[in-house]
């Protein structure tokens, strides 16, 4: 695959969460990815993802190498001489006691950007806690911020917000930032990527405010959480939902003359009116569907979408004109589809080969490194590469 990242290697210590999807990022922008797995008879049990997810390892390589050997190590050590970029999730402190650390990797590549990404970062009260995209979000002010259920109960998001905004994209900005850098200086760097600290960056509206004020708003009081009719969902006649974010006045007027309550143009930001107002809304969006809504408002300059579902997503007339999603083609499972590689300046391919993520490429990338193939069988033997 080409692209922006072309020439850069990242070597990948992460299976799962922010780090994997991090790595899996850079390879769509280019880099060539190798993920270093456990070998299968010395790491815990481990499951075989299905051929799609993380996009189905497009443009990675995989090796296993027992990192917990001498050997191992320097093995990793070796394949790190010539590598731009290091990511890796351990708890703080392993990797340094398996001697891969940073300090380890800059003694041999000074030209390294090693990039450690955790729930809470390297140091703190939190550092060693065990931790998931829920925690994170619970820790940074996420979870209470959005709107509760009837009982108090703080949601369960519908996706991993905390994996993937705060902590693969945070990781994706500061691995580019650090190259950036790298081409002035000529020297690596060491990224502390903490989720929760990436948590904290989406609530930076909300926690910024509380900082200078030093007011928490209730539920349903901020202007973006609940506070206004003009910024909510509605139900439609089909059971279905629509968005509305009619923040600007323009679009509050266009949307109340569209929906027939023009009274209401007047009482957008008049707090005693909101009950008013949004019942009003509610009981004329109940006379349609979602569909004749959005085909009525959502060109018109009112700041309404509909709600969709995933599988509304998947075939969305907006996504497929922007090539969203893409076809490829697995070794064992055949032809797939799967979403294209979607941040701005990644090339986005009609089709692409994906990799078989039960094998490997161990001996292949390590003659690419100049390993001797007695080298590479010795290791074998030896139960180091898998």
């Amino acid at each position: 695959m080409s692209g922006l990242l072309d020439g850069v290697t990242v070597l990948d210590l992460a299976s799962v969460g922010p780090a994997a999807r991090a790595s899996g990022w850079l390879a769509d922008y280019g880099a060539d990815v190798v993920k270093i797995g456990a070998v299968a008879s010395r790491g815990d049990a481990q499951l075989t993802p299905p051929p799609h997810a993380y996009s189905g390892g497009r443009g990675t390589r995989r090796i296993r190498l027992d990192l917990k050997s001498d050997a191992g190590r320097d093995v990793f050590l070796r394949l790190a001489e010539t590598a731009d970029v290091v990511i890796e999730s351990f708890r703080p402190g392993v990797v340094a006691r398996l001697g891969i650390g940073y300090d380890d990797v800059k003694s041999r590549n000074p030209r390294i950007v090693y990039c450690s990404t955790t729930g809470y970062g390297q140091d703190g009260s939190r550092a060693q806690w065990a931790g998931h995209d829920l925690n994170y979000l619970a820790v940074g002010g996420y979870l209470a911020n959005t709107e509760r259920g009837p009982d108090g109960k703080p949601p369960v998001p519908g996706a991993t917000v905390a994996d993937s905004a705060a902590g693969g994209m945070q990781a994706v900005v500061a691995i580019l930032a650090a190259l950036v850098a790298r081409g002035t200086t000529g020297e690596g760097g060491y990224l502390d990527v903490s989720v929760a600290d990436g948590v904290l960056a989406l609530m930076a509206l909300q926690i910024d405010d509380y900082l200078v004020t030093g007011a928490a708003p209730a539920a349903g009081t901020a202007p973006l959480r609940g506070r206004f009719a003009c910024y909510d969902t509605y139900a439609t006649s089909d059971g279905r939902w629509l968005a509305v974010a009619a923040i600007e006045s323009r679009f509050w007027a266009n949307l109340c003359r569209a929906v027939g309550v023009e009274d209401l143009v007047d009482k957008q930001y008049d707090n005693d009116a909101q009950h008013d107002v949004r019942a009003r809304l509610a009981q004329a969006f109940a006379q349609r569907t979602r569909d004749a809504w959005t085909e009525l408002l959502a060109g018109a300059d009112t700041c309404v979408t509909p709600v969709l579902e995933v599988a509304e997503v998947a075939v969305d007339e907006g996504f497929s004109a922007r090539a969203a999603v893409t076809t490829a083609e697995h070794p064992t499972s055949g032809r797939l589809q799967q979403l294209a590689p979607l941040f701005a300046g990644a090339e986005r391919r009609p089709a692409y080969s994906l990799p078989d993520q039960t094998g490997t490429d161990t001996k292949t990338l390590l003659a690419e490194h100049g390993f001797r193939p007695e080298e590479i069988a010795a290791l074998h033997d030896a139960g180091v590469i898998g």
